[in-house]
């Protein structure tokens, strides 16, 4: 096999393009077979979930063998390489059998300090964030623009977004709910499109709780590209999962974090 002269990025969009491919043919379609992951609870996967995963491991194999690869559906792949691609083949699939357009596919890039490259695909709309050392830009109907992420101050003038009205555990959500009483708005149900409208500079601060490692990598890359933060509720690292604050700037990352840090 000949080496590939694609960049990370260029491979990243391939994939993106390669699971669009596969999951759009199931989006809204009335006879969609749905199965249930959990014994309590709700969390379900489709086969446009597993399709999508299956066709970007299939370009990984292609153009990245030697890299590892770490998939909601189908598990980890060790590489050699010390690089890792961190795979959500759709990132809101409650979203996703419902209808409605805010859920995701989720590429990061990650070594051993975390995703250094990420992309937040939504097919249906037709919009791609992509976030690198080179900065962070949106493609969409509307062309190509740089992303910013928003210069907002204060809690009272911020939006905040979450996926779950009740976040988490009991704790969990009386935190959210502490920072929730001091914004402007807050808004819900709107899976890895709240990072993505974060780095666009459409809104402020998400909190979450209970995440995987694949629901948060590709968010940190896109959003810490332009100019965002995120972080767990300590203030630590986010990449292996768990508790998650993304804020617009320092000054509303401290903010929320001074609340945060009580729960």
């Amino acid at each position: 096999m000949q080496p590939t002269t694609l960049s990370d990025i260029e491979i990243a969009e391939e994939m993106a393009e390669a699971a669009r491919a596969a999951i759009l043919p199931f989006f809204r379609q009335t006879n969609l077979e749905t199965v249930n992951k959990l014994a309590d609870g709700f969390d379900p996967v489709t086969v446009a979930d597993r399709a999508a995963e299956q066709a970007m491991r299939e370009v990984l194999a292609r153009l990245r063998p030697d890299d590892g690869i770490l998939g909601e559906e189908f598990g980890e792949h060790k590489g050699t390489s010390g690089r890792t691609w961190v795979l959500d083949p759709i990132d809101g699939t409650r979203g996703f059998i419902s209808g409605t357009p805010t859920w995701g596919v989720l590429i990061a890039l990650s070594d051993q300090d975390g995703p250094f490259m990420g992309v937040i695909d939504q097919p249906y709309i037709g919009e791609r964030f992509v976030g690198s050392a080179s900065g962070a830009h949106l493609t969409g109907p509307l062309g190509t623009s740089r992303m910013q992420t928003r210069n907002t101050r204060t809690l009272d003038q911020a939006t905040l977004f979450t996926t779950f009205p009740e976040v988490g555990t009991p704790e969990d959500r009386a935190g959210f709910q502490a920072v929730s009483e001091q914004v402007q708005l807050t808004r819900y149900g709107m899976d890895c499109y709240a990072y993505a409208l974060l780095a666009a500079g459409q809104a402020d601060l998400v909190i979450e709780a209970g995440l995987n490692s694949y629901d948060i990598q590709a968010p940190i890359a896109v959003i810490q590209a332009a100019g965002g933060i995120v972080t767990d509720w300590q203030g630590g690292p986010a990449h292996e999962g768990g508790r998650a604050l993304a804020a617009a700037n320092a000054k509303l990352h401290v903010s929320a974090l001074q609340i945060l840090r009580q729960f």
